[in-house]
């Protein structure tokens, strides 16, 4: 039997003959696209220690482990050759007809009854029907543990190549998979994918047959080498290119010529993803001074010997937030690229505000640190609809910053960029992100293990990595051991060592090797220490780091109405006619209204308000805004004051003479606080002010108690102690009467809040390398009871992104702005009248989801159709009577303004 052609692997979006006929392309055609991307991802894009992982792992040469796999790269499809796809209703057709409606004439095509509503997937059909094959040519195999041996893990890796792995198959249904589900169809079914198995095995020259084991690494690193050229064989527009015509036969000559164009087209279709040639250069010599080192010479000086001596691993940071503990670590992330042979980098701070102040920073050290051509993308919740776009509109808002990409030489990839995906977005060379991105890699959502694939050729930078809770804590360890597992090197900059540093330590460790036994992290400050992720191995600084520039914070808590006391502490800024200062606020509401207090009071006040209820490209551009009118040496005259909400407190490069907040854990009081520069930095504390919802109160009640009216602080030597004072299991017992019980109950509700969310989060968390087995169908196991909004309450307040529409016209006629009054800010429309989803990126707003409950907003059903907008609300404004824009819903009123959205409760 000779191969049928006629099976078509890829149609929609290929367009149609002149006869009206869909044009298909053939599977074995799209197979042997995928293998020829494979051969060229093996050579220009994986890492030497990538490739070696996967050729140790196999027990074969390198040039074996290339061929093989493009040969397993080049049958992720074969589950295509099934009834149920072959015959699917949006399949090609003619006149109507599916194309290959004809083969179920033929007598060895017959099918039973129950074939076409078989429910499998061609990606679990690969999975059931290549174990049995990979068992016949010789592939190791076990009846009683079949993940445990090479022919079930091959063939579970090519099934997962859609994002989600399939349970195990055991030895009775590999042996006839069929049986159990009959749209994988039998006689020419079968034959057929025999033939295309050997053609492709044929085609690319496969003759070795590996007998090692499926190391974790090895299977995170073919994953992503056979989805990612999957991802890139699959392009449209490039397919199009390389039709055969409906003569083409599929004949073993045929075959070998057609792999030839296969392998011409795949070098061009890797370079279209802006991925390649990006690497670091080597870290430049530090001059050797007299006296102790500041953290940057201290880290600059001694890294490159231990990273010489032990190979790559992750350097723990512990130093107050600010800008030159930035810069420490990308200069330790410098180095550990350079010698780890890493393509790029990912920076991960707790919030998407926080990421969006360090682009700045990330790009003047990616000038100077990367080498070749890098592209950097935005990657956050407000970013993630169009992770390009994002990035271009925050470049057009910090361009009048200075932050503009070399002459000839485009940084951010074009809003067109193969690259401007969600899934995709994080194999970019440069990303400055949430923490989130992270997480998700080590929790079971769909591509979770592309995103280990595209961080294990990075370095990572994790900036707070202290700051998520006990949700993100758990997540945080399991990602570090995947890290050491996958050789990543990792930058952790956290402002004090503490327990939760330590384990951070312990886990990556672990991960390299290095058993379970408990690691320490330095307790002075500033201080740092490694670990090699070749042995799991600690290393301490033979020559510690010293405070650059020791300084006194000095905190005064007041008892005043919260407006009345920002008033009297602004009141000598505002009579010298010079200063800077900080209002934080506990919600964007309070922040809007004290802006309008303030600049009604105080006309001599230059006032500026940035909050997190504001579009992107508002947001975007006052941050810009504020790192130049709030520089050390900003360009801001006269007295001037920025009013805010936590969202700024992870911000570095904004430098204030007094800082103002309402009450706060310490830790969020202190990460402020260090924004006030000076030799004696001030932080006054509004006691009477509210508290955010999202902060413990416990914690709060912790600080204020310990605070009394005020205390001075010397940094940075003090800060660890401080903290570990505020969190000291015996701060309760230091109190009497109600008191003490007060603060008991908070403490135990915190507790019982805090063990329910590690709980939950180790068993919501994928196994670590080494509990997998072999099983990779863990890295994606469904749990009872598991919903999206589960997911995304592991990840901090569940948010809603929000685009208001301006409505105009009548009834039957109207037509919506993006923007008020702005004819050319229209909501523009794509094919089939289908929104084009990355124009809404500047004007996506996120809110909590707790202030949009009930509320349907105004999508049509072809906004809804859409994947990519499906978690974003639609309110079309309305203009009320007094001016202002509107949208009302069950229990809240949405009012919109230049100051951003303003959420007030109904009565």
């Amino acid at each position: 039997m000779s191969l049928e052609s006629r099976l078509w692997g890829k149609a929609a979006g290929l367009g149609e003959d002149a006869r009206g006929a869909d044009h298909m392309h053939p599977l074995i055609c799209h197979l042997l696209d995928t293998a020829a991307v494979a051969e060229v991802v093996w050579d220009e894009l994986l890492t030497v220690h990538q490739r070696t992982t996967v050729a140790e792992a196999l027990q074969v040469s390198d040039e074996q482990a290339r061929t093989l796999a493009a040969f397993w790269a080049g049958l992720h499809d074969i589950g295509k050759i099934s009834v149920p796809f072959q015959l699917h209703r949006n399949g090609p057709k003619r006149g109507g007809k599916l194309l290959a409606q004809p083969l179920t004439g033929e007598p060895g095509y017959v099918f039973g009854a129950g074939a076409v509503q078989d429910r499998q997937s061609h990606e679990a059909a690969a999975h059931w029907w290549l174990v049995g094959i990979f068992k016949e040519i010789g592939y190791p195999s076990s009846k009683r543990r079949p993940q445990s041996q090479l022919s079930h893990a091959v063939a579970q890796l090519l099934g997962g190549h859609g994002g989600h792995f399939h349970p195990v198959v055991y030895d009775k249904d590999s042996r006839c998979p069929a049986a159990r589900h009959p749209g994988m169809g039998v006689g020419s079914w079968e034959e057929q994918r025999r033939i295309h198995f050997a053609e492709v095995r044929r085609v690319v020259g496969v003759r070795s047959v590996p007998q090692g084991r499926m190391a974790p690494g090895a299977a995170v690193v073919l994953t992503g080498l056979v989805t990612l050229s999957d991802w890139l064989a699959s392009i449209e527009e490039e397919i199009r290119t390389r039709l055969r015509d409906e003569a083409w036969a599929g004949t073993p000559d045929d075959l070998d010529s057609y792999w030839q164009i296969a392998r011409s087209a795949a070098s061009r279709l890797l370079q279209r993803t802006d991925l390649l040639g990006t690497g670091f250069a080597g870290p430049p010599e530090c001059a050797q001074g007299a006296g102790k080192p500041g953290l940057g010479a201290s880290l600059a000086r001694q890294v490159p010997d231990m990273v010489a001596e032990h190979g790559p691993g992750m350097v723990v940071v512990t130093a107050p937030p600010s800008e030159e503990r930035t810069e420490a670590a990308l200069r330790a992330a410098a180095v550990l690229g350079h010698a780890a042979g890493a393509r790029g980098l990912f920076y991960a701070l707790p919030t998407g505000s926080a990421a969006d102040s360090h682009m700045a920073q990330v790009h003047t050290f990616a000038k100077q640190a990367l080498t070749g051509p890098w592209r950097s993308l935005l990657l956050h919740s407000s970013s993630r609809l169009k992770p390009a776009e994002a990035a271009e509109q925050w470049a057009h808002a910090n361009a009048t910053g200075g932050v503009t990409p070399e002459p000839g030489e485009e940084w951010a990839p074009t809003a067109n960029s193969w690259l401007n995906s969600h899934h995709r977005a994080l194999l970019a060379a440069l990303g400055t992100g949430t923490v989130d991105e992270l997480l998700q890699a080590v929790m079971p959502v769909k591509f979770n293990v592309m995103r280990l694939f595209a961080l294990s050729g990075k370095v990572v930078v994790v900036d707070e990595a202290h700051a998520r809770g006990a949700w993100g804590h758990e997540l945080m360890l399991r990602f570090l051991e995947w890290a050491a597992a996958l050789r990543i090197p990792v930058v952790l900059a956290a402002t004090a060592a503490d327990k939760s540093v330590d384990a951070m330590l312990a886990a990556y460790c672990h991960g390299a090797g290095g058993g379970r036994k408990p690691v320490t992290q330095p307790r002075r400050s500033p201080g740092w220490s490694f670990v090699d992720a070749q042995s799991g191995g600690g290393h301490l600084p033979q020559q510690p780091a010293d405070a650059a520039r020791p300084s006194t914070l000095s905190i005064e808590v007041v008892d005043g109405t919260p407006y009345g006391e920002i008033e009297a502490a602004l009141a000598p800024i505002v009579a010298a006619g010079n200063g800077r200062a900080a209002v934080y606020r506990a919600t964007p509401a309070e922040a809007i209204r004290t802006f309008h207090q303030l600049t009604k009071d105080f006309p001599a006040l230059n006032v500026t308000l940035i909050h997190e209820q504001m579009r992107n490209k508002d947001r975007w551009q006052r941050l810009a805004a504020c790192r130049g009118a709030f520089a050390p040496n900003g360009g801001v005259s006269g007295p001037s004051v920025l009013v805010t909400t936590s969202m700024l407190e992870h911000v570095r490069g904004l430098h204030f003479d007094l800082v103002l907040s309402g009450p706060a854990p310490l830790a969020a009081l202190l990460a402020r606080a260090v924004q006030s520069v000076g030799d004696r930095s001030r932080l006054v504390v509004l006691r009477a002010d509210n508290a955010s919802e999202l902060d413990d109160a416990g914690l709060v009640r912790r600080t204020d108690l310990l605070l009394g009216t005020g205390r001075t602080v010397a940094l940075p030597e003090e800060l660890p102690l401080v903290l570990d004072e505020v969190y000291a299991d015996e701060f309760a017992d230091r109190l009497e009467g109600p008191a003490a019980r007060e603060l008991q109950q908070l403490d135990n509700q915190r507790t019982v809040r805090e063990h329910k969310a590690s709980g939950t989060a180790r068993w919501l968390a994928v196994p670590g390398p080494g509990e997998l087995d072999g099983d990779l169908g863990l890295l994606s196991r469904d749990h009872t009871g598991m919903e999206p909004e589960l997911l995304s309450s592991v990840l901090g307040e569940d948010v809603v992104q929000v685009v208001c529409l301006y409505e105009q016209g009548r009834p039957g006629n109207r037509v919506y702005l993006l923007e008020d009054g702005v004819p050319e800010r229209r909501l523009e429309r794509g094919p089939k009248g289908r929104p084009v989803p990355g124009q809404l990126v500047p004007y996506l707003i996120p809110v909590p989801k707790r202030l949009v409950e009930g509320v349907e907003g105004d999508a049509n059903n072809a906004w809804r159709g859409m994947a990519a907008l499906k978690n974003v609300l639609r309110l079309n404004l309305r203009k009320s009577e007094d001016g202002r824009w509107m949208y009302t819903g069950p229990k809240h009123r949405f009012c919109m303004s230049e100051h951003g959205l303003l959420i007030d409760e109904l009565p």
